[in-house]
């Protein structure tokens, strides 16, 4: 497995398509790997080799999207020695409350509730 994630871990990842109806925005991203400035949060997972999830590579958040991602993939990628790391301090969240994937998805706060906590929505291209 790809840096200490176990099946154990990725048994709590809910299978491809089980969140399908659920805004981008809310799902919940159960991992986060990364290497230099190329970052994938995953929210889904098929039980073999296929995440969906999203991806920023070269800290480019123009072409930053949500698809899919291959297990064996992200576990062949290598480069100076170094491979893909798993985040193990990574707190499961939804989406919106990833800094990376709201700025790359033009969410914006909206407004925040009693409990504090900040809801968002997309900007749409106009409003850029």
């Amino acid at each position: 497995m790809l840096n200490g994630i176990t099946q154990e871990i990725l048994a709590h990842v809910p299978k491809l398509y089980e969140t399908e109806k659920v805004p981008l925005r809310d799902k919940m991203i159960y991992l986060h790997f990364s290497i230099f400035d190329c970052h994938w949060w995953l929210a889904e997972y098929d039980g073999e080799d296929l995440f969906f999830g999203f991806a920023i590579l070269n800290d480019d958040l123009i072409n930053a999207e949500w698809g899919y991602t291959s297990l064996k993939e992200l576990q062949s990628i290598k480069f100076n020695g170094r491979q893909i790391e798993c985040d193990k301090h990574w707190k499961i969240r939804p989406a919106f409350q990833v800094e990376k994937i709201r700025e790359a998805s033009h969410w914006r706060p909206e407004r925040k509730d009693a409990n504090n906590v900040i809801f968002l929505q997309p900007i749409e291209p106009e409003q850029l």
